[in-house]
């Protein structure tokens, strides 16, 4: 059985989904930063959503990829968890 690594290395060989997949590169950055961020701080979704006001259910779809964030939104989930938003543009040539 091959590992989901493994997988994504052979899919990767295809120019057509390579392609797709550096295209959706920024929104799984975001996504991983925010869940990376909030089990840092042991805080559940439902924690998170007390301390910012937003509903558990629009953490969990912003987690699971099926909502795209405001720059807003994510400044409340930075203050939410103690810590600032912080967006930064690199050049390609540095990835």
């Amino acid at each position: 059985m091959k590992t989901l690594k493994q997988l994504k290395d052979e899919q990767m060989q295809d120019p057509e989904f390579a392609k797709e997949y550096e295209n959706i590169q920024p929104e799984l950055d975001v996504i991983r930063a925010i869940i990376d961020a909030r089990t840092s701080r042991n805080i559940t979704q439902k924690e998170l959503a007390e301390r910012t006001g937003i509903h558990q259910a629009d953490i969990s779809k912003l987690e699971n990829g099926t909502r795209n964030p405001s720059v807003n939104l994510l400044k409340r989930l930075a203050e939410g968890m103690d810590m600032v938003l912080k967006i930064e543009f690199v050049p390609k040539e540095n990835i």
